[in-house]
């Protein structure tokens, strides 16, 4: 399995050592109306993994964490508008990101005018952005890598300018933060945003997600000090403390346990096995992994070198019907090297029907429609 419960589980289903911590948690009760001192354990060891937070605020999912950062650098900032990374596919299901994709019905036209993008590894678009919307960018919202690594320099340079033009930077970690290192891509890159947001793999699959950030912008949510509130976050199950138990287990295990390098061993074996089989059917240029090791996607290509959905399909079909359920290649570190193999084999099997798809016609071999973008704005992909 190569979803890994969209990337939130980390450590591999059911860890018997973060469902023991859980398990143990709740024998105690798990939901008070006061704060219960593992509440300030896990911030604490949080705070020790991800040293540029100063700060951290827990809840239950990561649109709220994304969406409490964005409120916050509004009131700090006291402008409106948000940009958006537009080469990263979702930040939350709140109105002031799903009006910029194509399934933005019920959200009111308003909003539209709110949100602007700019390009990752392109700086000049942000300082183009920057320039059109002088001085009512609140804040810059991006995932620190997805499917590319950072430019030398990038990351840094859109600090730079962030600070330069009054905005604040916010890094969404929510798959980023545990997979790319135990103290998120800020601590791997060495770059350290004002906000950031991390969930998914925080919890092993326990649903716990967390905003974190520089204190004099994380207070702003609290009651020390003197400028307007900000209703920040407030949930009524934010801070159950079986969510936080999975937690602090899981970054005992991060801190004790190669987690990342042998994830990242694991997924560069599959990730040459797939290559390897991919180039023996002469497929190379159609289909291939992407990103970083243990958090790869693939791609799809028909005969003209475009991206498909009747060849995704087709692949997703026929890895299918070898055992495999792949919608990515996300690696957990319960995966094995056998595992590894196995899915050479099966994939390796996989490729060659899609050779003969490109050679013969995709419909031949698709049973059933294809599958179609998440991102669309009617279900059936003939309506206009």
């Amino acid at each position: 399995e190569y979803g890994m419960g969209l990337r939130s589980v980390v450590l591999g289903h059911a860890h018997p050592s973060v469902i023991a911590a859980a398990a143990a948690q709740m024998r105690k009760g798990t939901n008070f109306v006061r704060p219960a001192r593992i509440e300030l354990e896990c911030a604490e060891a949080f705070l020790d993994l991800v040293r540029g937070a100063e700060m951290v605020k827990f809840c239950k999912n990561g649109s709220d964490a994304t969406t409490a950062a964005v409120k916050l650098a509004r009131a700090v900032t006291r402008r409106d508008m948000v940009a958006i990374c537009i080469d990263q596919p979702f930040f939350s299901t709140d109105d002031w990101f799903i009006v910029s994709t194509p399934m933005d019905a019920g959200i009111p036209e308003a909003f539209r005018n709110l949100t602007t993008h700019f390009g990752y590894n392109d700086i000049e678009s942000a300082r183009e952005m920057f320039r059109r919307h002088k001085g009512q960018v609140a804040c810059l919202v991006l995932e620190p890598a997805k499917y590319e690594e950072p430019a030398d320099g990038y990351l840094e340079a859109l600090r730079e300018l962030c600070h330069e033009e009054g905005a604040l930077l916010i890094f969404d970690e929510m798959i980023t933060g545990f997979r790319w290192h135990a103290g998120g891509a800020q601590t791997l890159y060495g770059v350290t945003p004002d906000l950031s947001t991390f969930g998914k793999a925080f919890g092993n699959g326990f649903a716990i997600a967390a905003l974190a950030g520089r204190r004099r912008f994380m207070e702003r949510g609290g009651l020390d000090h003197d400028d307007e509130r900000v209703f920040l976050l407030s949930t009524t199950h934010g801070a159950e403390t079986h969510a936080l138990a999975a937690a602090l287990e899981v970054m005992r295990i991060f801190r004790e346990e190669p987690v990342v390098e042998t994830m990242e061993r694991i997924g560069g074996r599959l990730r040459e096995g797939i290559l390897a089989a991919a180039s023996h059917h002469g497929v190379e240029d159609h289909v291939k992994p992407l990103g970083r090791p243990q958090c790869m996607v693939f791609t799809t290509f028909d005969g003209e070198g475009k991206p498909s959905q009747p060849f995704r399909t087709l692949f997703l079909q026929e890895t299918l019907r070898r055992g495999l359920l792949m919608p990515s290649l996300v690696l957990s570190y319960a995966h094995t090297e056998e595992d590894v193999d196995l899915t050479i084999g099966a994939v390796d099997e996989a490729l060659e029907v899609y050779r003969r798809a490109l050679d013969e016609g995709v419909d031949k071999y698709i049973d059933g429609r294809p599958i179609a973008p998440v991102m669309r704005r009617y279900n059936r992909m003939d309506t206009t």
